[in-house]
């Protein structure tokens, strides 16, 4: 039986000595496995491209077909990114039977990449894998997920213990699971897809600039029937938000309040947006009384409620690529 043949996808934005590490790490996962590698540059206009490129070259990528570099022409996002990278096929222009999303800031260890293809190998319905990721002090991230509902929107604001606990069975973050799950969504920081599921319910949405689209994504997996696996086994170092600067917002951007509304209206519909907004806000309110009242300091981004409110009686916008001076500017990290 023939090896299944792997894509692996990283998407590189103004990042590109970490991108390197990161295919220098996955190349060293690959070696036993009908596996190559396809870096997309996703128009980041700092000269990225042509610096990959070059490191191609010299490194002996482009020579041994196992890694070829190209340039997206527009950043549409992480999502369109990665259909971009997924549109290239392998270098004979056949199809992969699996594609691995691997981010610019991710490592994986020898073994990851393989431990991801174990699991969907086992079971056709497994539609997606992800990685336990963990951060460069060995310190595990939070990516195992349930999907968000109106009670995840009023919990997650609320931030309250007795809330909490009457809502357990819908927080959106789960506890960090301890073995191989079966999980709603994961974080698309390390996350392996079977290309038949991609042929029967599409590619990631293009209407996300950021977040949500892998929400989006195995949602409808799990409606085709296809599950979502978290798998232990498979260990990857993240340094996390490099090219979105997230660890850095002051203020929370549009795009995020963009594509959490056009996730609700998607799935659920206008009427249920609005209720999970209504929810949010007032989980929200009884935070901001809880600090009144105890002196705490919020952890809430600057102007947050206000933003949200605003946002909600705003017309949606159309994906299109952010302003220059909006677009996160972080380019390494030490």
């Amino acid at each position: 039986m023939a090896e299944p043949r792997i894509l692996v996808v990283l998407l590189n934005y103004r990042t590109a000595d970490m991108t390197l590490r990161a295919a220098e790490a996955a190349l060293c996962g690959m070696e036993d496995l009908d596996a190559e590698m396809v870096i997309v540059d996703n128009n980041s206009g700092d000269g990225s491209f042509e610096m990959l490129c070059e490191a191609a070259l010299q490194r002996g990528w482009a020579d041994q077909s196992k890694v070829r570099v190209v340039a997206s022409g527009r950043n549409g996002g992480y999502g369109a990114g990665n259909n971009f990278g997924i549109r290239q096929n392998m270098s004979n222009k056949s199809k992969p039977d699996y594609i691995y999303c691997l981010n610019s800031d991710a490592f994986p260890d020898r073994g990851a990449i393989r431990a991801l293809l174990e699991v969907l190998e086992s079971d056709h319905q497994i539609g997606l894998a992800g990685s336990y990721i963990k951060g460069p002090d060995g310190d595990p991230h939070q990516t195992a997920f349930r999907f968000p509902s109106i009670a995840s929107e009023f919990e997650g604001a609320a931030h309250t213990g007795p809330i909490s606990r009457l809502l357990r069975n819908s927080i959106v973050p789960l506890p960090l699971p301890e073995r191989t799950v079966r999980v709603d969504w994961l974080a698309g920081a390390s996350v392996m897809i079977r290309r038949s599921v991609l042929d029967e319910i599409g590619c990631f949405d293009e209407t996300f600039f950021l977040y949500y689209e892998e929400t989006d994504l195995c949602r409808r997996a799990s409606l085709a029937g296809y599950g979502t696996m978290y798998v232990r086994e498979s260990e990857v170092t993240h340094i996390g938000s490099v090219s979105t600067g997230m660890k850095q917002w002051g203020r929370t951007p549009s795009y995020w309040f963009d594509s959490r509304r056009y996730y609700f209206v998607k799935n659920h519909g206008r009427a249920y947006a609005t209720v999970a907004t209504l929810a949010h806000i007032a989980g929200a309110l009884i935070w901001r009384l809880r600090c009144l009242i105890s002196g705490r300091k919020s952890h809430v981004p600057e102007r947050f409620l206000r933003d949200l409110i605003q946002h909600s009686l705003s017309r949606p916008r159309p994906n299109q690529p952010l302003p220059q001076s909006m677009l996160p500017q972080t380019s390494i990290v030490d």
